[in-house]
């Protein structure tokens, strides 16, 4: 089950906030089938609440060893607790409604069920955006939740990436250039790591010879567009920072000619 909690919990956000909306609307006796749809979208959001917070604790085990990220595992998980609790308050406060539907008492039951339903939303919110926290500040879950060791591979690479980002941005060139080295080595056969390990030489080290000679032995395969454009203006990158314009004109005229682009083209005319 812990793999199918993303799916769950969202089901369960949406039962509940639309649950709550047909619930106020429900208060003012316009449309009729307020009422109705709002007892069977909120009874349903109880129960996926309970399945949202079982799944949630199969899938946590994982995610809190990862150093740092028990704290916010630890919250996310008593944020989607006080929800379940909240919305089974309001599955029973439904259930209650349905029972005197035929009583005039069923107005207070269900302005009550308005009151903790707006509680429901907060709580809902709360667990959601505490669950963002952990998976795009913590990575919680990402990269091991269908258990393919390829997905741990694509985790490790969007790391390094990201991480040497941060450090070029900060001017700290060596660090960048060791972590795409890191990357270049680890994916050896992938032609964007070894386009993106070319482009450090050429921006991180200020080695514009080396990056001509990386991007030389780099093949992109003849059918995808992107890479070859993208190589091919790395190699006018490098030519014209190493002084050789000649060269870069010969690299941009040669990819221009199979796919024109506006943009390289204007680059080109410039060259010239």
């Amino acid at each position: 089950m812990a793999e199918l909690h993303p799916q769950i919990v969202h089901f369960t956000i949406v039962l509940v906030i639309i649950g709550v909306a047909f619930r106020l609307v429900s208060l003012v006796g316009r449309p009729v089938f307020a009422g109705p749809a709002a007892a069977t979208l909120l009874i349903l959001a109880a129960g996926a609440a309970v399945v949202s917070v079982q799944s949630g604790t199969a899938a946590h085990g994982p995610v809190e060893r990862v150093p740092g990220s028990r704290a916010a595992v630890v919250e996310h998980e008593e944020w989607g607790e006080r929800a379940r609790n909240v919305a089974l308050a309001l599955g029973a406060l439904e259930v209650l409604a349905l029972a005197l539907r035929r009583s005039p008492k069923v107005r207070y039951v269900h302005a009550a069920a308005a009151v903790v339903g707006l509680i429901a939303v907060f709580a809902v919110y709360e667990a959601a955006e505490h669950g963002g926290e952990l998976v795009y500040g913590y990575a919680g879950g990402v990269g091991i939740r269908s258990g393919d060791p390829q997905d741990v591979e694509r985790l490790l690479l969007a790391g390094l990436y990201h991480q040497a980002q941060a450090e070029r941005k900060a001017g700290h060139g060596d660090e960048s250039a060791s972590l795409i080295g890191v990357a270049a080595r680890r994916f050896p056969a992938d032609v964007e790591v070894q386009l993106m390990a070319a482009e450090s030489l050429l921006v991180d080290q200020k080695n514009p010879e080396a990056a001509v000679d990386a991007l030389t032995a780099i093949n992109p395969p003849q059918d995808n567009r992107i890479l070859r454009t993208r190589r091919a203006t790395l190699q006018a990158d490098a030519y014209e920072a190493a002084g050789d314009t000649a060269s870069a004109v010969r690299a941009l005229e040669a990819i221009v000619a199979e796919f024109p682009n506006p943009r390289l083209q204007q680059r080109l005319d410039a060259l010239r």
